[in-house]
């Protein structure tokens, strides 16, 4: 039976962790985050699951009572980074394929040869390095949102689209050494109107926050991943989808993506956190479809019990000018 922790604040405002384990939550005793529970695990060797367990579980927590939190945050925003790797999915280069087809005639598009590659190469034996996938960087902790937080799009975005995925959650011990903490459901909203006006421009697509479902999946995750994508707008369904996820439905392993990811020195740096988004072949936008705000996301798929909702938001034009000193 798969187990998952999450973070909450109860209406007294204070912090707790859950485990929820055959639909019903109980706190975690004597740690009020996942990180500390995390960092208690690598100093005593052991797994997260058998830590919660010896620091002991207490009473139910009713989940409609509490605020649910992103399942894994650090106290300083600055040590805790969202990337991502895109074209890992089999059938996602499809999408981005489209939006880059006008302007490379009849040759192959530089996303269908990084997707070919994957397919040829991003499943690498054991202990080896595969293809390189594509990455990108999304911004430090403090983009990164609950589920029931609006996402906000800056003023001078184009669009704010989903991306349901898989997210992997990792801790980087004292040595530098990588540590997987679990897997979570994840938005992770881009500008795809900005990423096709030409696709050197995905970087920029990608300076948005993310939410992440609030429970963190422990273990390993299933092979086959299978979940619904939808918007809503004005309490209706205005576009509904499935998405597959897990290694059997990518051309990439999770390995291949983790060793291309932590083979860069700064990204090994003690303490730091890492929330590393692993890529969707879905989208709204690829369907037509243009967010509007107060479009509400919603995303669900097994074994994650819990949804992640998030409304539209637009933030305020803002036009920073650089102060000389």
């Amino acid at each position: 039976m798969g187990r998952s922790l999450l973070q909450f604040r109860a209406v007294d405002g204070q912090r707790g962790v859950a485990m929820i384990a055959g639909g019903r939550a109980r706190r975690v005793l004597g740690v009020d985050s996942v990180l500390t529970l995390a960092r208690r695990a690598l100093a005593a060797g052991d797994d997260l699951a058998a830590t919660a367990d010896r620091a002991g579980l207490g009473a139910p927590v009713d989940l409609d009572a509490v605020r649910l939190l992103p399942p894994i945050d650090h106290a300083d925003p600055a040590h805790l980074l969202l990337s991502g790797t895109g074209l890992t999915h089999l059938g996602s280069a499809e999408g981005r394929d489209a939006m880059h087809r006008a302007a490379a005639d009849s040759e192959p598009t530089d996303s269908m040869r990084l997707f070919r590659m994957g397919v040829e190469g991003g499943k690498p034996a054991p202990g080896e390095a595969g293809a390189q996938p594509e990455w990108s960087y999304k911004g430090d902790g403090s983009c990164l949102v609950a589920s029931g937080e609006p996402l906000v799009s800056p003023a001078f975005a184009r669009d704010g689209g989903e991306e349901p995925e898989i997210a992997g959650i990792y801790l980087i011990d004292g040595d530098g050494t990588p540590a997987r903490l679990g897997f979570a459901l994840a938005n992770e909203f881009s500008d795809h109107v900005t990423e096709r006006g030409n696709y050197l421009w995905l970087a920029h697509s990608k300076l948005r926050p993310a939410a992440l479902g609030p429970e963190l999946w422990l273990g390993a995750l299933p092979s086959d991943v299978r979940g619904t994508s939808r918007i809503l707008r004005d309490g209706t369904v205005l576009w509904e989808k499935p998405f597959l996820s897990g290694e059997a439905n990518m051309s990439h392993s999770i390995a291949n993506l983790e060793r291309h990811h932590f083979k860069y020195a700064p990204f090994r740096r003690p303490g730091d956190v890492h929330v590393h988004f692993f890529g969707t072949a879905t989208l709204s936008f690829s369907d037509g479809v243009a967010t509007r705000p107060g479009d509400v996301f919603e995303i669900e798929a097994a074994p994650f019990g819990l949804p992640l909702r998030n409304p539209l938001v637009v933030a305020p034009a803002a036009d920073p000018i650089v102060r000389v000193l």
